[in-house]
């Protein structure tokens, strides 16, 4: 598993008990965050049991499958349907993460911690299980929760609307008693002053989209999401400011014409602008290392690295923000040669989950299809996320030593999205525009 990542949901097992297994072949296929993986068997053998089932959320260190080698005990395979059920909220534990075959794991080390919450009937994930012992929401409210998901299953933001409702309904019982109170006290005379519907609490209602015979019902699929979710999360947590700047970038792109003929015959691929707007900004994060940060709280967390998320869209239309680390360490070749491997591992979903891990500050470059410019949603835990626009010819004006003339130029505009609980207009305005001055100050005869 990559680094920070602590738990992944199991998609589908591959091998079924009974099956023979060789060295190194995937056994089953597993989901963190956005990237899927197989997860294939360090030894040579036949699967004995699966100890968790599909869709299970398992955390790292914990085992997921018991396979006999040759020269072990000749057990009986474990059928199916004698599995034992391993709750997908089990917390790992040493004991639990060394457990061999000839150890099976006992009933103490498989109950979950006790969290209020006895099961239902249905499906609940750690983290829906986790925000109603939070807020105090029993197993009966739980179970009456529609459920917006697959099979019925209560998603995150069925919980959140279902506080939200709660609480809304709290606030208008608390306001209706003083109401009654104070009307009871007033004259006939004033009463009939009043119109009812004044006195009258509206009670707030959601608005359930209904679809028409010939409208398509599409399902989002595991991806879409968790996007959603994250995209959600992300409004809610950080106030969202941006700021602007136009950047005129006509010697970067003259010097890109001029070297990109050589350079793709050199290392065999293209040198886009996505590198040369990474490394723009890298040095921009070194000027203005509190744009670098991220929020625990009341605390500031000042990143030590500097790794940029790319924003890559995906044939499936979905979208992923694979990682590179240290980019300010690289050299334009590096950061070019890391934009096409990541890019291109991300498009035929070969991405490792570390490579989606660990980023202090995205990029997306939403000029890639042809739009002017945007607002993106901060990709959480950052503070601050840049679109970078299209580049068109405008005509501008230019001071000379002989005057003012009208010529034409090649623009763009850098839009910043960014976290006003610790980036303010002023750190937000001086960053976005130092990334357009190191992208107007290009050198034309610089070597690659």
């Amino acid at each position: 598993m990559g680094e920070s990542v602590s738990e992944a949901t199991i998609i589908k097992w591959l091998k079924q008990p009974g099956d023979r297994i060789e060295e190194d072949e995937p056994v089953l296929e597993i989901a963190t965050d956005k990237v899927d993986s197989d997860v294939p068997s360090p030894v040579a053998g036949v699967l004995k049991e699966q100890l968790f089932t599909e869709d299970s959320v398992v955390q790292v260190g914990q085992v997921l499958a018991i396979i006999a080698t040759e020269g072990s005990e000749a057990d009986p395979i474990v059928q199916p349907e004698s599995i034992p059920y391993v709750p997908s909220d089990v917390q790992s534990d040493s004991s639990i993460a060394t457990t061999s075959a000839k150890e099976p794991i006992s009933e103490s080390e498989s109950k979950p911690a006790s969290s209020g919450l006895e099961k239902g009937s249905r499906f609940y994930s750690p983290l829906v299980k986790s925000i109603a012992a939070e807020e105090g929401i029993s197993m009966e409210e739980l179970e009456a929760i529609h459920g917006t998901g697959k099979e019925n299953r209560v998603t995150k933001q069925d919980v959140l609307d279902y506080l939200e409702n709660r609480q809304a309904k709290g606030s208008m019982s608390e306001q209706k008693a003083p109401v009654e109170a104070t009307t009871q006290q007033t004259t006939s005379v004033a009463a009939s002053a009043v119109p009812t519907s004044q006195t009258a609490p509206v009670e707030k209602t959601h608005t359930i989209p209904v679809s028409q015979g010939s409208d398509e019902i599409i399902e989002m699929d595991r991806m879409r999401r968790l996007i959603a979710d994250h995209m959600v999360a992300s409004l809610q947590t950080s106030p969202h400011v941006c700021s602007f700047v136009e950047a005129d970038v006509t010697n970067l792109v003259n010097w890109r014409n001029k070297i990109k003929s050589a350079y793709e015959k050199r290392e065999g691929e293209k040198i886009t602008f996505t590198p040369i707007f990474i490394e723009a900004v890298s040095k921009a994060l070194k000027d203005f290392p509190m744009v670098n940060v991220s929020v625990d709280g009341y605390n500031i967390i000042k990143k030590k690295n500097i790794n940029i998320g790319m924003a890559t869209a995906l044939p499936s239309g979905n979208l992923i923000v694979p990682v590179i680390r240290n980019a300010d360490q690289l050299s334009l070749v590096g950061l070019s040669k890391s934009v096409n491997d990541l890019a291109n591992r991300a498009r035929s979903n070969k991405l490792k989950p570390d490579d989606t891990q660990g980023g202090t500050f995205t990029v997306t470059n939403v000029g890639a299809f042809g739009n002017i410019t945007g607002t993106p949603i901060i990709n959480q835990p950052q503070v601050a996320i840049m679109a970078v626009g299209t580049i068109t010819k405008k005509p501008a004006v230019l001071e000379t030593e002989h005057g003012d003339v009208i010529a034409i130029r090649h623009k763009m505009v850098l839009s910043l999205s960014y976290d006003h609980r610790v980036v303010d207009g002023s750190l937000g305005g001086r960053f976005v525009k130092r990334v357009a001055d190191y992208l107007e100050a290009w050198d034309v005869d610089r070597e690659i």
